[in-house]
């Protein structure tokens, strides 16, 4: 019947047939469904396949300020995932629509069969910055802040300088990046390039394994031990994962450009504990209060080089994720520094 309209209507037709894939992708891509976490939804983001096979990316949200022109994108560390909820909550009364990113192989987008956590080079995570990004963007957001812990604070610091912050991302708040190895000086000039050296003949190669109990820094941080957080375990795993060589020489290419200096010209509020400490054996209740994953004159050193707008902030008694902290006024302090930051924005037009 169609047919018999002439060739305008056939081509209009055949117009309609090629933009259906198009249409369904867009609508399929849309789907939010409720989250592990009251009051938040999630939205898968598949990015096709890379040397393992099918991966995704997660996005998150808080279920409330959806409409507002200012956002806040949160993107978790290594071995981690989005699970706090306090955060954003906190940041939605503050008046951000509050949007967090399971990265490929991480949390909500590990799928059966991946090496959590496997990465071959840290650009591979580009592409779930910019499509979460435009999700946010496509529902309304005007303003974008960006908020990362550790190596999320690498992996979003090298997203902004490469892509030219082409997003307009208006700021960057950096919890404790990680933004050199918290090696000894000799490890770092002698035995990382040497391990990095044999990473290109044998990329797989295991380096560190799992412990048998929890890592000193879990038992700061969940419950049953001596902290005040639950979370999964499957996903954030207390007793580490295997770390291969392949991981090593990503993370050392990210910590070489950001040592050479990066040219950031937004705001960047740079958040640490006041001390580190190199835990071992027991327990201590001193490890409760400081940094024992990552050097915190490092992170300020190497932090300072990001740009010319950085704000140095030391959170006294603070853990390495600030805002997982136990002592309570180090927690409480973490919170006034982000929200005096948000604060003294100005607005974008």
């Amino acid at each position: 019947m169609l047919a018999t309209k002439g060739p305008h209507h056939r081509a209009l037709l055949l117009g309609l047939l090629l933009l259906l894939p198009l249409l369904l992708a867009s609508r399929a891509e849309a789907q939010w469904r409720p989250d592990i976490l009251e009051s938040y939804s999630c939205l898968t983001i598949d990015q096709g396949r890379d040397y393992s096979g099918p991966v995704t990316a997660t996005l998150v949200r808080r279920d409330t300020l959806l409409e507002a022109p200012r956002a806040l994108l949160y993107v978790h560390g290594y071995n981690d995932y989005f699970f706090q909820s306090a955060l954003g909550d906190s940041i939605t009364r503050h008046g951000y629509a509050f949007y967090a990113l399971d990265l490929r192989k991480y949390g909500r987008s590990l799928s059966s069969g991946q090496d959590p956590f496997e990465v071959h080079h840290l650009r591979e995570y580009y592409a779930d910055l910019s499509k979460a990004i435009q999700q946010i963007k496509a529902g309304g957001a005007r303003e974008l802040v960006l908020m990362a812990h550790s190596t999320g604070g690498l992996i979003t610091s090298l997203y902004l300088e490469d892509t030219h912050n082409s997003d307009s991302v208006q700021a960057l708040v950096l919890n404790s990046p990680f933004l050199d190895f918290n090696f000894s000086k000799v490890q770092e000039r002698l035995v990382i390039p040497m391990l990095d050296g044999i990473g290109r003949v044998s990329p797989r190669t295991i380096v560190a394994g799992i412990s048998e109990e929890p890592d000193l820094y879990a038992q700061s941080l969940l419950k049953r031990y001596h902290g005040l957080w639950d979370y999964n375990t499957e996903w954030k795993k207390a007793k580490g994962h295997t770390i291969r060589l392949e991981w090593l020489r990503a993370i050392r290419r990210g910590h070489q450009q950001v040592q050479r200096g990066l040219n950031l010209r937004i705001p960047i509020l740079l958040m640490s504990s006041d001390s580190s400490i190199r835990a071992r054996g027991a327990w201590q209740p001193a490890y409760g209060r400081a940094d024992l994953v990552l050097d915190v004159d490092d992170i300020q050193h190497y932090g300072l080089m990001l740009g010319d707008k950085v704000q140095p902030v030391r959170i006294v008694g603070g853990l390495h994720d600030l805002f997982l902290s136990s002592d309570s006024a180090a927690y409480a302090e973490a919170y006034r520094q982000l929200f005096r930051f948000l604060d003294q924005l100005p607005p974008q037009h």
